[in-house]
């Protein structure tokens, strides 16, 4: 199963969303696809969805999911990582309406950089290869800051303030 989040932010995130369903409509992903499409204005066709999710449901989506793919609030790419999961993160960004700036895709890109515990896509046409080579990818990332949460956050506080965040 993929899950995919998109977190409360009240700006829509239709980029993801309609290329996720995409795939799923065209035969690229085969597997059960779970989506919390936010405030999304497009509503998938190929893939079972919610508007939101409970907290309690949402962990249980994580935790079953063969892969995470989320925005770019941290967040929502933590608790992936804190179940051992390496989440595929696209961030959102300014010019397709999804958020007010591009702290998102600035932000994952050194996170992605400094700890290697996630797989950016920035550009949505790649998603697919990315799935389908998810496992060889997750092979040169690495989870020791989710089981170290002091020094990662410690890691992820001085990416914050050199980004000026």
């Amino acid at each position: 199963m993929i899950f995919v989040t998109v977190g409360t932010h009240e700006q829509q995130f239709n980029r993801l969303i309609k290329e996720v369903d995409r795939l799923c409509g065209k035969g690229l992903i085969t597997e059960d696809v779970v989506m919390q499409i936010g405030y999304s204005t497009y509503e998938p066709k190929y893939c079972n969805w919610n508007k939101l999710i409970p907290f309690q449901d949402m962990n249980k989506y994580i935790e079953e999911a063969r892969i995470v793919i989320t925005h770019g609030g941290p967040a929502s790419f933590i608790a992936p990582l804190q179940v051992g999961k390496i989440p595929i993160v696209v961030p959102r960004q300014k010019q397709f309406g999804e958020h007010v700036n591009d702290h998102q895709l600035e932000f994952c890109k050194a996170v992605e950089e400094r700890m290697g515990n996630i797989i950016v896509v920035e550009d949505i046409s790649n998603l697919s290869d990315i799935i389908d080579n998810y496992e060889s990818l997750c092979k040169d990332k690495t989870l020791d800051s989710s089981n170290h949460n002091k020094v990662f956050n410690e890691q992820l506080e001085e990416i914050v303030r050199e980004l000026g965040l």
